[in-house]
């Protein structure tokens, strides 16, 4: 493949991720503030299925064009400072994102499940979004920082 292809690839992958990370979070928490189970049985789902399919989908891309343009261009991923730091940031941000948001979310979708049936959100399921959102938003913040040094490679 040549270069212009893996940085299209890279470009939608950053587009679908870092999108996704940000609309998730504003669309459930308008969901929430309607604490209606049902709304927010739907959303709890959504954001699963979304999380999922466009922000893992989209971290694959993201992984797939970078390391095929330092390929192609013949790039030493670690040897390069703003290359080395952005997957730094990446990569601890995809593991905030497997060890503790995406446990967070399966919490948070059992209980949905639960209480779409019975229409009582327990007190759990609040305290979980608080710190799904806690959690989300600090680590969003990097991925901004890694556009940064994509942009201004330095």
């Amino acid at each position: 493949m040549t270069y212009s292809l893996f940085k299209i690839i890279h470009i939608l992958g950053v587009v679908l991720l870092v999108g996704n990370v940000t609309i998730t979070f504003i669309w459930k928490f308008h969901a929430d503030t309607t604490r209606d189970p049902i709304v927010l049985a739907f959303a709890q789902r959504i954001v699963t299925w979304t999380d999922w399919v466009f922000t893992a989908g989209g971290a694959a891309l993201v992984m797939i064009g970078g390391y095929g343009m330092t390929a192609v261009a013949r790039i030493d991923p670690v040897a390069t400072g703003w290359l080395l730091w952005s997957q730094i940031w990446f990569y601890a941000v995809g593991l905030i994102w497997l060890l503790v948001l995406v446990p967070l979310q399966v919490l948070q979708s059992r209980q949905a499940r639960k209480f779409a049936v019975t229409g009582t959100i327990p007190e759990s399921y609040w305290q979980l979004c608080g710190y799904w959102n806690l959690v989300g938003i600090a680590s969003t913040v990097p991925f901004l920082y890694v556009l940064y040094l994509m942009i201004e490679k330095s």
